[in-house]
């Protein structure tokens, strides 16, 4: 038996879709499992709409998830001559076969099939001609066989049987000598000894047409497993109505890519009652028995949660980082790491995303704050005032600007001097300060918003307060 093999060939059309992502993951599990290796092939034949862009969007998004691969990443635009030689042996053997019937009598043979029934098939007019011009417009197509049947057997459905009657002769070569999807794919799956084939069950019709590729060029099948689709809510094909379908998309979002590979990993494969998996329980454990013979459906909240319980698991100085970038583009300057360490040390646990962090943290950053009217109007009162004035005076004078300094201050001014609860001169103190009543417990909030800013911000809580007629 020759070393296991998978692989991941994804369409430089655009960005890494959540589906492609799955299928790229369970192709990347189940090597690894298994002691294989596993390949990245671009497949780009198809010159319009294939940029360069998105090749680095999924390069980007497959490193970003954490799949590195063992092989590649090979392109099939540079391997134009070696499609088109293995089309000259098929043509030698006489298992090809050069088409030149006009696109326009196509079309209209097409349209009387599907008035007819339905039933939409080259009509094999040039199958058995062998006066077609070479040097004149024309497509190379399989010559298939007519009966019989092909059987799929495939690792999650067991045996799929298509009628050969019912299978179209593919064109392998396109009339501008270009290579088609469905003959390349073949050919590079020989050539690269893939030894397994996991890819979405969209392409279990493609799958018989494959096969016959495979026995014309003599070359032994890999074993098949076509993984169910991702559905939507509505139990409709996942697409954009759904929200957003790329990886690229949910990582701006601020999502973490250990929550989302556990998720993708979770959408149609399970271990038990388990949901929680870093990515190497999910290498030990990862087998195709364990994936669903339905398709999974794509839970937004689900992966919210794992996105929470990711950021509060995730160690403090690499959440700063992975939440330094949010803050900047926000415009904020988080050059000192150890704010930012102590931001995202208070707000994790009230954060499932990334990018809540920097508006959470945005009255840290901001100069002038806003405060919000309604706290404003009901905590900033004129009654409030003088122990806002004793606090400011108390603060000046703290030793230090510190969590238990500025408390012992506190206390003396508010318990002490006014008699009063703590949570009577907090509120006040807090929209004072981040401009709202929410913010993390108020002696960090004073450490938090530095001291200058806050004996600043103090001032202006002061004279609101003092021309608040409530």
């Amino acid at each position: 038996m020759p070393p296991l093999k998978t692989r991941f060939a994804p369409s430089p059309t655009g960005f890494l879709h959540i589906g492609g992502a799955r299928t790229a993951l369970f192709n990347y599990l189940y090597a690894r499992r298994h002691g294989g290796s596993f390949l990245l092939r671009i497949e780009d034949t198809d010159r319009e709409r294939s940029t360069e862009a998105s090749t680095k969007a999924i390069l980007d998004s497959m490193k970003w998830l954490g799949m590195d691969w063992d092989e590649g990443p090979y392109f099939q635009s540079e391997r134009t001559e070696i499609y088109r030689g293995h089309v000259d042996r098929l043509l030698a053997e006489g298992k090809a076969y050069r088409c030149d019937c006009p696109p326009e009598l196509l079309d209209a043979k097409r349209e009387a099939a599907l008035k007819a029934d339905g039933k939409v098939m080259y009509d094999g007019h040039c199958r058995e001609r062998i006066d077609v011009d070479p040097s004149k417009p024309h497509v190379v197509r399989f010559k298939g066989p007519k009966t019989g049947q092909t059987v799929v057997h495939d690792l999650l459905r067991g045996d799929v049987s298509f009628e050969n009657s019912d299978l179209d002769d593919l064109i392998l070569l396109r009339s501008d000598g270009g290579p088609m999807y469905n003959f390349v794919v073949v050919v590079d799956d020989i050539l690269m000894e893939i030894t397994h084939v996991i890819r979405g069950d969209d392409h279990l019709t493609n799958t018989p047409r494959q096969i016959q590729l495979y026995e014309a060029l003599g070359a032994p099948l890999p074993q098949f497993a076509h993984v169910p689709m991702i559905l939507g809510q509505d139990k409709k094909r996942l697409s954009k109505r759904h929200g957003a379908t790329s990886v690229e998309s949910y990582r701006e979002a601020g999502y973490l890519p250990e929550a989302l590979v556990n998720f993708l990993a979770r959408l149609g494969w399970s271990h038990g009652d388990q949901e929680i998996f870093t990515l190497a329980e999910l290498v030990e454990h990862f087998d195709l028995d364990g994936v669903g013979r339905s398709a999974g459906v794509f839970n937004a909240d689900k992966l919210l949660w794992l996105n929470a319980h990711y950021i509060k698991e995730c160690p403090r100085e690499h959440l700063a980082s992975l939440v330094r970038p949010f803050v900047e583009a926000k415009g904020y300057d988080a050059a000192d790491t150890a704010k930012l360490e102590t931001l995202v040390e208070v707000f994790r646990s009230r954060c499932k995303l990334l990018s809540e962090f920097a508006d959470k943290a945005a009255p840290y950053y901001v100069r002038p704050l806003e405060l919000q009217p309604d706290d404003a109007r009901k905590q900033l009162t004129a009654a409030v005032a003088p122990v806002l004035e004793d606090l400011l005076q108390a603060f000046r004078a703290a030793p230090a600007w510190t969590v238990e300094a500025l408390g012992e201050a506190f206390h003396a001014v508010v318990e002490g001097k006014h008699g009063l609860k703590i949570g009577k001169a907090a509120q006040p103190l807090r929209v004072s300060l981040v401009g709202t009543t929410v913010s993390p417990g108020i002696f960090e909030t004073l450490v938090l918003v530095g001291r200058d800013w806050a004996l600043e911000r103090i001032e202006r809580g002061i004279a609101y307060a003092r021309a608040n007629p409530a």
